[in-house]
């Protein structure tokens, strides 16, 4: 009887080391995809710095001005007038947003019977990410 609990101890230590040692092999490949992973995220980080001082550099006042100046021919670019910029709020409502007409005012304006204002159907949503007015 001593020799079969012997035998089931030993193959119950072997499944365990065997267990232990398949763990311990994934565990080691999670840190090294962790660490492939901390790299590329070094590599896009410095990355977007890299292309945040391309931008700094491009978009230099100083450098545009030269730049307008060399191609003005070309471009005819003129200046904006500062009439011409609008705020949001300034922007005229949508469709759906429109009050309706009031029918006693339109009957009130004109001896003649109009028909009445019918309401509006409900439009497709515009779908479009343009970043519209909503």
């Amino acid at each position: 009887m001593l020799r079969t609990l012997d035998l089931i101890l030993v193959g119950v230590m072997t499944a365990a080391a065997a267990v232990t040692y398949t763990i311990k092999h994934h565990a080691e490949l999670k840190l090294e995809e962790v660490h492939r992973l901390e790299a590329e995220i070094k590599l896009e980080r410095d990355t977007i710095d890299l292309l945040k001082a391309d931008w700094a550099l491009l978009s230099q006042p100083n450098r545009l001005e030269r730049l307008v100046n060399n191609y003005n021919d070309e471009l005819q670019l003129q200046p904006t007038a500062s009439t011409s910029l609008v705020h949001a709020k300034e922007l005229p409502m949508l469709k759906s947003q429109v009050p309706l007409p009031d029918v006693t005012e339109a009957k009130a304006g004109s001896g003649k019977a109009k028909p009445k204002a019918v309401a509006p159907q409900a439009e497709e949503e515009d779908m479009m990410a343009t970043g519209s007015v909503e």
